[in-house]
């Protein structure tokens, strides 16, 4: 539950932005800090994910697919095998998407960092 302020379900947890553009990230990270949340990053490629992952005890990732050259799934794919909440902030279309995420929560760009940051409460 969400209140002006902070959301239980996100008082006090880690959750991982991965964003390239940063102006995006930013607002990302604001709305969530502004729920309670502890924000790991946000870093803008898959090599620095991976290493905010090793060290931080994520517990909720919100991940931009297309990354300068590369794409999100390997860390998708990683954390879901840890049994870590995922959802793709993107500009992908559902369908360009593949068959394998499409269980994967989508919020296309442009969306309100605010109104994602408290949907993010009912998954963590």
């Amino acid at each position: 539950m969400c209140d002006e302020r902070k959301c239980e379900g996100l008082q006090g947890r880690k959750v991982l932005v991965v964003e390239d553009e940063y102006f995006i990230a930013h607002d990302l990270m604001e709305a969530l800090e502004k729920t309670g949340a502890r924000v790991a990053g946000p870093v803008p490629t898959l090599r620095e994910a991976m290493s905010l992952l090793e060290a931080n005890g994520i517990e909720l990732a919100v991940l931009d697919i297309n990354l300068q050259d590369d794409v999100v799934y390997p860390l998708a794919d990683r954390l879901r095998a840890d049994g870590i909440p995922v959802v793709f902030a993107t500009g992908y279309s559902s369908v360009a998407i593949p068959e394998a995420y499409h269980d994967v929560p989508r919020w296309e760009k442009p969306f309100s960092a605010t109104q994602l940051a408290r949907a993010l409460a009912g998954l963590a």
